[in-house]
């Protein structure tokens, strides 16, 4: 016999040893479960997440709060050992190596500049904790949160320059890594200075392309083999210098990595209008919220790209307490593929609250879009910048860091269909008490909400937005000061916070043996 069919005839008994050991050890299943339907799958609480917040400021006079918070209620389960993950969240320094590819034309000078101070570690779900920093910083921040403190780990990065050409308030909520972002509102104009942060969490180099895209189209860039970001360093990249044509009023940026994943988000200055952060725009869509516009705002310039190889026509609407309008200074935007187009939308609120909403002219029609919005308050030299980007729905449950008794303020929108949510307000980082609220959202309106403060509450605290029915459901929060009669401000949209993630249900089938 050769010896190749003696090697089949171990092989076939060996496996029918295994069957058979399968079939003895194997659960019972019972009758109903085999012959019906897949199980669906579960939503579970994740067992780790990563943060990436870029770095603050170059202002000496600049005040950086960075806020840190997991809600309550979504612990992961025990493992198959009976015990829990272990539970950590810990924010440490991205190194700055300096700008990319020849980027930054300012003079180097000796100031020195700080690291950035992490918060004391969230200890356990429920409680916000923040660190100040004062003075200039040139690290970004990368974190990652693990066990109990995992799901809807929330970091705020909130950063005060009363004074100087980039005067504001600038807050950013810190992101998750990703390899794909769009930036609709960047400019190069003169008085304008634009950075691309990036951030990379991991222990490899990445790799990231930046593509510009003006009112005439793509731009040529002048680094075309991409920006090198070190391992768990953080590079800015100011825009100005990339482009060969010259200052660009509009501009709609757009980050990819070739290797790797690195976090990013768009800080802009610009001259007598203050600066603050862009964060990136939801996925290309062919309908977009953009929500939480300041009952007081001055100016409003709404700037959308079509990514694709079609024209988008929009319909432009502007969704307010009482219901939808159409803004008298634009009903709709035309949009040529791969080109920036942008209007100026003056005397949009009319003294009330409200959220954008583009949808395709022609329903038969739907072309994807990004879009952006840049929002002034205050007039003359008392100017002042914030930007909202085009928001996805809140799926489940979004959270936000760093809310404070005044000058906070919560806008929700149901651009379709009525729906119901949950508001938590938490204990502040220096004491007090949780407060939950239901609030009901009409279709087609936007609901504005400030009074969210516990009355007990000390300190900053954070809000949590969950879905309860309905929907969908897009929002925004606004944190505002005053300083030197300069109405400062600045708006994060809610994001779901990556609480729970969709897992299979799996369950053993022998039927692959035979």
């Amino acid at each position: 016999m050769k010896r190749t069919t003696l090697s089949l005839i171990a092989a076939t008994a060996a496996l029918a040893a295994v069957t058979g050991f399968a079939a003895l050890t194997a659960p019972e299943e019972p009758a109903a479960a085999a012959a019906g339907p897949a199980p669906q799958a579960a939503r579970l609480p994740v067992e780790r997440t990563s943060l990436l917040c870029p770095a603050p400021t170059s202002s000496e006079v600049g005040e950086t709060l960075t806020t840190a918070y997991t809600p309550p209620g979504t612990a992961p389960a025990a493992g198959g050992d009976g015990t829990a993950a272990k539970s950590a969240a810990v924010l440490t320094p991205a190194p700055n190596p300096g700008p990319a590819g020849g980027a930054d034309d300012k003079k180097k000078d000796d100031k020195k500049t700080k690291e950035p101070k992490a918060p004391a570690p969230v200890t356990a779900p429920g409680k916000p904790v923040s660190t100040k920093t004062d003075g200039p910083v040139a690290h970004g921040l990368t974190g990652t949160a693990t066990g109990a403190l995992a799901p809807g780990w929330t970091v705020q990065q909130t950063t005060l320059v009363p004074a100087g050409s980039a005067r504001g308030l600038l807050g950013v909520a810190c992101s998750a890594p990703d390899t794909d972002f769009w930036f609709p509102g960047a400019s190069t104009a003169k008085g304008r200075a634009d950075y691309l942060h990036l951030t990379n969490p991991d222990d490899t180099l990445a790799v990231a392309d930046i593509e510009l895209y003006g009112p005439e189209g793509k731009l040529k860039t002048s680094i075309p083999e991409g920006v090198q970001v070190p391992p768990r360093a953080t590079v800015p990249v100011l825009l100005g210098p990339l482009l060969a044509e010259g200052p660009q009023e509009i501009l709609t940026a757009h980050v990819t990595t070739r290797s790797g994943r690195v976090g990013a988000v768009l800080g802009a200055a610009a001259d007598g209008l203050g600066s603050d952060w862009l964060a990136a725009s939801a996925d290309p869509s062919p309908s977009a919220v953009l929500p939480g516009i300041p009952a007081d705002a001055t100016g409003v310039r709404l700037m959308a790209l079509a990514p694709g190889e079609s024209d988008a026509n929009l319909k432009i609407q502007l969704v307010t307490p009482s219901g939808k309008i159409v803004p008298a200074a634009g009903d709709s935007l035309h949009v040529k593929a791969g080109m920036t187009a942008s209007i100026d939308l003056p005397e949009l609120n009319r003294g009330a609250a409200g959220s954008l909403l583009l949808t395709p002219a022609d329903p038969k029609k739907p072309v994807p879009v990004v879009a952006a919005l840049r929002v002034l308050r205050g007039k003359g030299a008392t100017q002042e910048t914030a930007f909202v980007p085009a928001a996805a729905p809140v799926t489940a449950r979004a959270t936000l860091a760093d809310n404070r008794a005044q000058g906070t303020t919560l806008v929700l929108t149901a651009p379709d269909a009525a729906a119901q949510v949950k508001v938590t307000a938490s204990a502040g980082t220096e004491g007090g008490t949780p407060a939950t609220r239901t609030v009901d959202l009409k279709a087609g309106t936007t609901t504005v909400l400030a009074d969210l403060a516990p009355k007990d509450v000390k300190g900053g605290f954070a809000l949590t937005v969950e879905t309860v029915s309905g929907g969908p459901v897009h929002g925004s929060r606004m944190l505002a000061v005053t300083e030197e009669g300069v109405p400062m401000f600045t708006i994060q949209n809610l994001v779901d916070d990556r609480g729970t993630v969709r897992v299979p249900t799996a369950r053993q089938n022998l039927g692959v043996l035979d």
